[in-house]
């Protein structure tokens, strides 16, 4: 068998490990408890090197590599992932002679990647839509919080609740409620603030755990929605917090264009409600538009509605019952539907197949090379 020199043995020192090249490979060195040993450098899951991962004792006692994208772990020594897992990291053969450490040219232990019979993200995976041309799908959104064991009035639910009622009356419609704050989703974790391949579709977050809360909304909103309702109060001027919450989760949607070219959002309408003791209506429909336009969302005529009583506004307690009498609610509210099921039937005609999309792409990025990295 060929072996190859990669590395000086002084500059593995003892508790360290390191990615470098062997011929035209890369292998990620490990020099721990008096051994030096060698996997292939890109993880199984996305190709993160695990070179830069860090290096863990687990409950069998064994040292293992977390790869720093997204944890996947591995044995130092055989490769194999922790029990439970069937995953197994490619292994080379080390020697150390004459001070410099070589490595076998091909693994002595190869790869694989376990098969799970059951994969509960396909249909996302896949991009399995619900949609039809003649559906009329509206999920509505609620991005109001309250202590779950003290509900109290919410004029933004409240508004959304109408419209959605509205419509299924005036168009047949099937309607969906999220409401953000009954769901358990973890935040964004900044994988993409990694390197770009992390971040992934589906989620990161929602690969590791299918349960998160924001696969419910990657499939209502995604695969199912032809028309979104988002519904949120205001909140020191911006739309709530959950709201945010759910933004940067969705990262993984926009991604794909910057990463693909590939469009998730097709045909889709989005339209606001936005509520609030004070004012910055607009401020928050700006926000909004933004980051739905950079979604591929298409905008109805006067695409939200705002309810505010103003700076001085601060008899909290009228807010509701002012809310509930106001004929401008109940106008607007139906009217903002209506607007947004005519745009959706002119929308549904249009072949979105060659969709462009104006937006930055990896491919244009002025970054260095991968030789440059070498």
């Amino acid at each position: 068998m060929k072996f190859l020199p990669v590395l000086p043995f002084s500059e593995l020192p003892s508790g360290s490990h390191r990615t470098v090249m062997a011929g035209q490979r890369r292998v990620s060195l490990f020099h721990y408890n008096g051994r030096v040993t060698a996997l292939e450098h890109a993880c199984l899951h996305k190709g993160g090197d695990l070179g830069e991962g860090i290096v863990q004792k687990l409950d069998d006692g064994e040292l293992y590599v977390a790869c720093p994208w997204h944890g996947w772990q591995y044995n130092i020594r055989t490769g194999q992932a922790p029990p439970g897992y069937f995953d197994r990291q490619a292994v080379f053969e080390v020697r150390i002679e004459n001070c410099m450490i070589l490595v076998s040219e091909n693994p002595v232990i190869t790869a694989f990647r376990a098969e799970h019979a059951h994969d509960g993200l396909q249909d996302l995976r896949q991009l399995e839509y619900r949609t039809t041309p003649d559906s009329v799908h509206v999920l509505g959104i609620s991005a109001t919080n309250m202590n779950q064991a003290l509900p109290r009035p919410s004029t933004s639910e409240t508004a959304l609740q109408v419209a959605l009622d509205f419509a299924v009356s005036e168009y047949g419609a099937e309607t969906r409620m999220i409401r953000l704050r009954e769901l358990q989703f973890r935040h964004c974790e900044g994988y993409y603030s990694r390197h770009e391949e992390a971040c992934t579709w589906p989620c990161s977050i929602t690969e590791m755990n299918s349960e998160d809360g924001m696969t419910e909304i990657y499939r209502a909103m995604v695969l199912w929605a032809d028309v979104v309702l988002l519904a949120t109060p205001i909140r020191w001027g911006n739309a709530s917090s959950l709201y945010y919450k759910m933004a940067e989760r969705l990262n993984t949607v926009q991604n794909q264009i910057t990463l693909h070219d590939r469009v998730l959002i097709r045909n889709k309408v989005v339209s606001f409600i936005i509520t609030g003791g004070q004012d910055n209506v607009q401020g928050v429909a700006g926000q909004l538009n933004a980051f739905f336009a950079d979604l591929g969302f298409i905008f109805p005529p006067f695409n939200y509605m705002g309810w505010s009583r103003g700076w001085i506004a601060e008899d909290m307690q009228h807010n509701v019952s002012s809310f509930m009498k106001s004929r401008y609610v109940r106008r607007s509210v139906k009217e903002l539907v209506a607007n947004a099921v005519q745009l959706l039937r002119q929308v549904k005609r249009i072949d979105s197949s060659h969709m462009q999309t104006p937006k930055p792409k990896i491919s244009e990025a002025g970054g260095v090379t991968a030789h440059e990295t070498e």
